[in-house]
């Protein structure tokens, strides 16, 4: 794992993948509480066919944890610290979750920088109650901690299929989350509530894929039809069986929707 500081003096972790280099470049952007290690699965099936950089997102994994606020233009440009740092001029950047809202911010600030987007389980915005929503689970995580929210996450991260097939991988899950930094959960959930990339993510124009898992009730399909109609160009990819963490649940379906993204680039 290396790092690099942000403008802010923030430290954004990040780790590269061996036997990339001289291929294309893809930024793996993780999901909220999440860490680098979402993307196990899917590096270990793209390894050698681009060069994969993997970060966390200040307030998660070995990223520094400043208490916020946050918002996706700060996310953002720790993305563009990490690509600077890896002399990588563009890259595909593929989000999950929180981290494909934040993809959108970084393509609207970061077009030249942005050859396409994976955009995973993901939505431009959470909708009106949003502020009110994430500010409630903020709170319970501030207020109880974050074995508090595991019976909500488990509901919606996997189905019930995989989590009974794969007992480990959803007893690791559950271990990265835990480890989170409650007050920089709280800050994430909050910029989360006030997210809206709709307008500015209207005006990428580059290659684009828009999947989620067909369970996902977290950022469903009709969030997914929204990201479509606004990036001109997009696709919709529904990935069968699969909830919200789809890198996890479903890699090799995640790897063949990069290597569509790569052909268009």
């Amino acid at each position: 794992m290396s790092s690099v500081k942000a403008d802010d003096g923030c430290e954004i972790a990040y780790h590269e993948r061996a036997g990339g280099k001289g291929k294309p470049a893809v930024l793996l952007v993780h999901a909220l509480a999440m860490s680098t290690s979402m993307w196990d699965g899917v590096s270990h099936i793209l390894e050698g066919e681009a060069r994969l950089v993997a970060l966390d997102c200040r307030g998660h994994g070995a990223s520094g944890k400043p208490g916020g606020p946050y918002d996706t233009t700060r996310f953002a440009k720790d993305f563009a610290a990490v690509l600077d740092a890896c002399g990588i001029d563009r890259a595909v950047v593929v989000g999950c979750s929180m981290g494909g809202t934040a993809a959108q911010r970084f393509a609207a600030l970061y077009p030249q920088r942005t050859a396409g987007l994976l955009l995973l389980d993901t939505t431009a915005w959470y909708g009106a109650t949003a502020p009110k929503d994430w500010e409630a689970r903020a709170a319970k995580a501030e207020n109880e901690g974050m074995q508090s929210l595991i019976g909500f996450q488990l509901e919606r991260w996997f189905s019930d299929a995989f989590k009974a097939a794969q007992p480990a991988m959803v007893e690791k899950t559950v271990d990265v989350f835990l480890k989170n930094d409650t007050r920089a959960y709280g800050a994430t959930c909050r910029m989360l509530g006030a997210a809206d990339e709709r307008e500015v993510i209207a005006k990428y124009q580059g290659p684009t894929v828009v999947a989620l898992g067909e369970q996902d009730q977290a950022t469903p399909l009709a969030m997914a039809n929204d990201l479509v109609s606004r990036i001109k160009g997009s696709s919709l990819h529904v990935i069968r069986g699969a909830k919200h963490f789809t890198p996890i649940e479903a890699p090799e379906e995640v790897a063949s929707c990069i290597r569509k993204v790569l052909k268009q680039v």
